[in-house]
């Protein structure tokens, strides 16, 4: 068997095996007792039922992993790059254009795919547990949305990258991380305003106790807002989120309305105050700086591939071209991006703990966001038994028993 080709299938079924394992490991560390620290917060009916929901999510993830895991070897195994590489080219149009073709060729049939579990998740799982908001009109925008805004900025993305590829010889993957770097930090920068309007309605909060505390906090402690905006997220789910969004001058915290109906004034501040926290702790900044490194790195690893006749044989292709190359090696990097995920995941874990530290010490109420994690986990059904294993592998932030364990030790 080509090499390659073992490395790949052995990868990506070996990571649909480790999932598999994590999770059901997650399913056995499920358990009967709640836990002390929830006693009064969770009532014995929505904690079964906060283990139910983590069982049919669990069972989903299983079936859905699974079958595009069998999906994706029968393509490969039966030429369907190949094939799909030929319907591309055949419309006759240059290197760029084909490969934007073949892409989007991919897209489809995998959204396709992947659209049945989609939907079973948003219409029955969440329907029957109580969190969905979404109607299949609103469903339907989302994805049609989604495809126009992937198109434009994958589009630009790929196209700049085919262009490089084909056109600047041995420091192509110089040029092609520049490009990235370039359009990954302007879309960052015109999302607040441009494109997360699109899916969600921004709301300018009003005037009262709220806005007061939220813009006394960010003043005394440094940080500068373009606007606290309030976010339609009941008209998806019932669950509720926080964050904010953009850099330098476009910065805007966003809140869900439910989490404003769930939570008090001072428990908001405190889970702001965690969000902030990561931004003045440099944890974007850090993020944001491996990530450009690590996508230099695979365009470097890349180039490397992109003519690789033994990696173009494995997937049975008639010849080599850019775009499929691309493709090629991101499913060769599948083992490196699964050790890299759970590095990052790690990182991501300790981040957590540091934002609950930095917002205990400057709100000087650690009990407030440990009122406002209960809260949202009761509303959110989470599981709050996990498995380590499967804490290590998937989580990238702590557990909440484990947070709350830190910010009492805050005090």
């Amino acid at each position: 068997m080509n090499i390659y080709l073992f490395i790949i299938l052995f990868s990506i079924a070996g990571a649909c095996v480790l999932g598999i394992i994590a999770r059901r490991l997650n399913i056995q560390a499920l358990s009967p007792v709640l836990p002390q620290e929830f006693n009064g917060i969770f009532d014995p009916e929505e904690y079964r039922k906060s283990q139910d929901y983590t069982k049919a999510g669990t069972g989903l993830e299983n079936i859905s992993s699974s079958f595009m895991t069998l999906v994706t070897i029968f393509f490969i195994l039966c030429g369907g790059f190949n094939i799909l590489d030929l319907w591309a080219g055949s419309f006759g149009y240059g290197p760029i254009v084909t490969g934007l073709i073949f892409f989007a060729g991919l897209a489809v049939l995998s959204d396709l795919v992947s659209l049945p579990f989609s939907l079973y998740s948003t219409f029955v799982i969440e329907e029957k547990f109580g969190f969905n908001k979404t109607n299949l009109k609103t469903f339907i925008l989302d994805k049609l949305k989604g495809y126009i805004l992937g198109g434009i900025i994958g589009g630009v993305i790929l196209s700049g990258v085919l262009l490089f590829f084909n056109a600047t010889g041995s420091l192509a993957w110089l040029w092609c991380w520049i490009f990235t770097i370039v359009i990954t930090l302007a879309i960052q920068y015109i999302a607040p305003t441009w494109i997360l309007p699109l899916f969600n309605k921004f709301t300018p909060i009003e005037n009262g106790e709220l806005k007061d505390k939220i813009e006394n906090f960010a003043k005394a402690n440094g940080f500068k807002i373009s606007g606290i905006f309030m976010i339609d997220g009941s008209k998806r789910s019932t669950k509720a989120n926080a964050y904010f969004t953009g850099f330098g001058n476009k910065k805007r915290i966003a809140l869900f309305d439910t989490l404003v109906e769930s939570l008090s004034t001072d428990e908001i501040v405190a889970v702001l105050a965690h969000e902030i926290g990561h931004c003045k702790l440099g944890h974007i900044r850090k993020m944001l700086l491996i990530s450009i490194a690590n996508t230099g790195i695979v365009f470097l690893l890349m180039s490397f591939f992109l003519n690789n006749r033994e990696l173009f044989s494995a997937f049975s292709m008639d010849h080599i071209s850019v775009h499929a190359g691309l493709i090629f090696f991101a499913l060769l990097y599948t083992p490196v991006s699964i050790v890299l995920s759970i590095f990052s995941n790690i990182q991501s874990r300790r981040h957590e703990y540091e934002a609950d530290n930095f917002a205990a010490a400057t709100t000087k109420e650690p009990l407030s966001l440990v009122s406002a994690l209960k809260k949202l986990s009761v509303s959110n059904l989470s599981n709050l038994t996990p498995h380590p294993f499967y804490v290590w592998l998937e989580y990238s932030h702590p557990p909440v028993l484990k947070r709350i364990e830190n910010l009492q030790n805050q005090k």
